[in-house]
């Protein structure tokens, strides 16, 4: 017969390999309230509002997007182009891959959780494909790197601010969402790659997060993005990331941005399109002496 003082010990073993198996790693939004309304009667409102503004530009298959991730107040218009173009549809599943605006780390960074919150609810991580992506490449890994509270006590904006858009557009989607604070040629290059590899056969949309030019004069910041924007309708990703690392043009989320048209390019995406463009300053809470640069685009076959 067992004693009380194994029972106990028994029961306590028991529910602790109960508890770490149904342990959720959920990333809760860090900067609700803050980018966008936290309130999610007041967020799905601002959204249908900025939709509503936009029309369908693509009439073809979309393999992927560029949204820009300032306060919605200033890029909430601009982002809405590029989201009204998949309204509706379907996904297997959605890679979001965002820049570190915070902190630095080498490769990119997949968030090793269950979940991505916002205020509109949980979007599961598609813990599958992560795995599967994580082992293409040793410069890919699960980490909690740009996707956690950094040592400063600031969080990562430019994946988050992405998702409550694609709630709304997409309903429910599985995510893999991604982080890159080496935004190099080599790194752009391994994730493309691996990328292609993992979504090959599967319908899947890659969103690059990034804005433009930053805290120019309006008519400077107009014609620096115009030459990234020729760019990129011209597929050349790689004198898009030459330019920037050069800063004759400038995006925060220029890797991203490369990453998502190689990808599609390797895919068979091989249009590229911008749907809009416009500054901080294109509104009425902005000004036009320091503007940021935000555009919306499209890859498409």
């Amino acid at each position: 017969m067992k004693t009380l003082k194994e029972v106990v010990c028994m029961a306590f073993i028991f529910f602790s390999i109960l508890n770490a198996q149904t342990s959720v790693q959920v990333r809760k939004p860090a900067v609700a309230d803050m980018f966008y309304p936290g309130n999610p009667t007041e967020l799905t409102s601002m959204i249908k509002k900025f939709l509503s503004e936009t029309k369908i530009v693509v009439k073809g298959e979309i393999g992927g997007l560029v949204s820009p991730h300032a306060g919605y107040v200033y890029s909430g218009p601009v982002a809405a182009w590029s989201y009204r173009q998949i309204e509706g549809k379907t996904f297997d599943v959605v890679v979001v891959v965002a820049p570190s605006h915070y902190e630095y780390f080498p490769g990119a960074s997949v968030y090793p959780g269950d979940f991505y919150a916002t205020p509109l609810g949980k979007i599961p991580v598609s813990k599958n494909l992560t795995q599967e992506l994580t082992n293409l490449s040793t410069k890919i890994y699960f980490s909690e790197k740009g996707h956690r509270v950094s040592s400063l006590g600031r969080s990562e904006h430019s994946l988050e601010v992405q998702l409550p858009f694609l709630q709304y557009v997409l309903g429910d989607f599985q995510l893999i969402p991604i982080v890159m604070a080496d935004q190099s040629w080599e790194n752009v290059h391994e994730l493309a790659n691996a990328l292609a590899t993992l979504l090959k056969n599967k319908k899947a949309l890659i969103v690059a997060s990034s804005d433009l030019s930053h805290y120019h004069a309006y008519d400077t910041a107009y014609k620096m993005d115009k030459s990234l924007q020729n760019l990129f309708e011209t597929g050349n990703f790689k004198a898009l990331i030459e330019g920037c690392e050069s800063r004759k043009i400038e995006a925060c989320g220029y890797g991203p941005i490369a990453t998502m048209m190689y990808a599609c390019s390797l895919l068979g995406y091989k249009k590229t399109k911008v749907l809009k463009y416009a500054t901080s300053g294109d509104v009425p809470a902005g000004n036009t002496m320091q503007v940021v640069g935000y555009m919306s685009g499209v890859a498409y076959r």
